[in-house]
């Protein structure tokens, strides 16, 4: 049985603010983050996290950039304890049920200490609940705000201000591991260009609806998928935020920007593709859905060094949008 760790690994991935965001004044509310940041062996962690926006989630940008941070950070302490495990049935079980609890715990704590170190204003307290902003004036000049801002509280927890998504993809010697709450897509491409999802969809998911880890018991809505080392390994691992598939007219022509990320690479190698990455995303953004797009691809490398055969061209691209 060949490990997955045995091949080195490369991660390439990069953030841009959507073009409808840059001409609102909006900062970028996706994130990215990977460990290790230079290529080599397996363990590999790549997590992207989206933030809703909109006047409630007024801190989304911040909650997605905790997502990602704790996400390596939790993913990275999981593999530490779970390295001597000979019974991948138990790593596959704990990834389930105790590595998405912490996850969504780790969150929580890292947004309620930048809540505690920079407090939820009043008018952010406000927008909680649907209010504007402006509304805290009045009663910040009649005294009563304090009032407004307790009541505001008690209904919407401050953390909901900052909800995002998690979009995770662990390449470990005996295993890979896929998980994700929330909207977004990872896609698993093999040696021939074949992509497939590994995860299964969620009915959920439908128009601006989303999970989310500011949700309840938000650990229950992560989709996990835990595939033991068995012959070949993808060549590509993709993992994009909702903004990249709809810059596309639909799922097939999203899905084919694996094979064509693959051909590239081949063509012109890892560092070449992570040079364009910016410039393409800000370009799909532009003529596309208008949204922030963040992108990260795993690469295995000595399937990158094969020569495959060559696959129709059946239209759409990589790049932008098409």
């Amino acid at each position: 049985m060949e490990k997955w760790g045995q091949s080195g690994w490369r991660v390439v991935g990069e953030s841009v603010r959507g073009a409808a965001h840059e001409r609102a004044g909006m900062p970028n509310q996706d994130a990215i983050r990977w460990e290790p940041l230079q290529g080599g062996n397996p363990p590999l962690v790549l997590c992207l996290s989206d933030g809703h926006g909109g006047a409630r989630y007024c801190r989304s940008d911040v909650g997605s950039r905790l997502a990602v941070d704790t996400g390596v950070e939790v993913i990275r302490e999981f593999l530490a304890g779970h390295e001597g495990v000979d019974n991948l049935s138990v790593v596959k079980r704990s990834a389930e049920e105790k590595l998405t609890q912490a996850l969504a715990r780790r969150w929580r704590e890292a947004v309620a200490a930048h809540i505690a170190e920079q407090p939820l204003t009043a008018g952010e307290e406000l927008l909680l609940v649907g209010r504007p902003a402006a509304a805290a004036a009045p009663a910040d000049a009649a005294g009563g705000e304090a009032t407004t801002a307790a009541g505001v509280r008690a209904a919407i927890p401050g953390h909901v201000a900052y909800g995002a998504t998690l979009l995770a993809a662990v390449v470990a010697p005996r295993f890979i591991l896929y998980l994700q709450l929330g909207d977004g897509d990872i896609l698993a491409v093999s040696t021939r260009g074949e992509v497939v999802r590994p995860l299964a969809g969620d009915e959920r998911l439908f128009a601006n609806e989303t999970t989310s880890l500011c949700s309840k018991d938000a650990w229950r809505d992560f989709r996990v998928s835990f595939q033991v080392s068995s012959g070949e390994p993808p060549a590509l691992i993709v993992l994009s935020t909702d903004g990249y598939a709809n810059c596309f007219r639909g799922e097939a022509d999203f899905l084919k920007v694996g094979s064509d990320f693959l051909e590239m690479m081949r063509a012109n190698g890892v560092e070449s593709v992570a040079e364009s990455l910016e410039s393409w995303l800000a370009e799909a953004s532009r003529v596309g859905s208008g949204d922030d797009i963040t992108l990260g691809i795993m690469c295995r490398l000595d399937a990158l060094s094969r020569t495959q055969p060559a696959e129709p061209d059946t239209g759409g691209g990589a790049g932008p949008h098409d």
